[in-house]
């Protein structure tokens, strides 16, 4: 049976994954800074990783939007390239077979016009977070060989569910007041994951022959327009929605002027992924939908 180690096991992805971990029986080492420290490019990881079959590596300098940083780039790779690079080395070291790196869908992009992201995309990140997670994705692919080291690279796009928090939790709290939003017009398309698609993805790729050395692109499987997720929040909280029909020229010029714009393009805009690489070379399917994502946990939103 395969020992995993997961780095950032008390983080939102993390937490999900070791429950499920737990449920299936599975073997492995909940990483944390309790057992690790803050993870740089001199973390010594041989005697932690003594015995470990498989790496996941979700533990991450994240995106922000704020980033107060003097020199947002230099952090960024400073987590999440170098420190990574050091702890799959040491993995590849020390005999691990598998390291498995959460990545962003913000390497190909933030946003689609008239095709959807693609695994083999031409990278086009455009910011500090995404050129880092595109700079670590280049290498750590150069530790990749088959049979011995494999590297999986998994990009999702936003992931929801229990335990959520920032702009996603700040929505579902908006729709549980049952405010009127102006946001009738809204006909956007986003890619969305639930956390406990993304979970059953990385445990499928930690024993599937196919997935060593592949990129894949994760989401539910379905686009989502601002006001399905809208509707989706409101049904799983019985709560009403009103929508008011309000032009997406004058919703995107009201962002601008309060300094929003970025906001505002996560919002309105299209972001859509295609995830056939996971479909076809794993024989996967996200098995949960937005409603029973919440509804299995008690119908906790936050």
């Amino acid at each position: 049976m395969n020992k995993i180690f997961i780095t950032g096991a008390n983080g939102f992805v993390g937490s999900h994954l070791v429950r499920e971990l737990q449920k299936r029986n599975l073997n492995f080492v909940a990483g944390t800074r309790a057992l690790y420290g803050d993870i740089c490019s001199q973390t010594n990881w041989d005697s932690i990783l003594d015995g470990c079959d498989v790496v996941v590596h979700l533990a991450a300098r994240v995106h922000i939007m704020q980033d107060s940083s003097i020199d947002s780039l230099k952090t960024f790779r400073q987590h999440n390239v170098e420190a990574s690079l050091n702890l799959a080395k040491t993995a590849k070291k020390v005999g691990v077979k598998k390291f498995i790196y959460l990545s962003s869908v913000k390497v190909n992009g933030e946003e689609t016009t008239k095709k959807p992201f693609f695994a083999n995309d031409l990278p086009a990140p455009e910011d500090a977070y995404g050129i880092s997670k595109m700079e670590a994705e280049i290498e750590l692919l150069k530790l990749h060989e088959a049979g011995i080291f494999e590297i999986v690279i998994i990009r999702p796009p936003l992931v929801y569910g229990p335990g959520v928090k920032a702009n996603f939790q700040r929505l579902f709290k908006i729709v549980s007041k049952q405010v009127p939003l102006p946001f009738g017009l809204v006909k956007n398309k986003r890619s969305l994951i639930s956390v406990y698609n993304l979970v059953d993805l990385i445990i499928t790729t930690i024993s599937h022959l196919n997935s060593g050395g592949k990129i894949f692109l994760a989401s539910d499987d379905r686009d989502y327009s601002l006001v399905d997720i809208l509707e989706l929040m409101a049904k799983v909280q019985v709560k009403s929605l009103i929508l008011i029909p309000v032009p997406l020229s004058l919703l995107n010029f009201i962002a601008l002027i309060l300094g929003q714009k970025a906001y505002a393009n996560r919002l309105l805009g299209d972001l859509v992924v295609d995830i056939s690489e996971a479909k076809s070379l794993l024989n996967w399917k996200p098995p949960y939908s937005f409603e029973n994502t919440y509804l299995l946990n008690g119908k906790n939103y936050d």
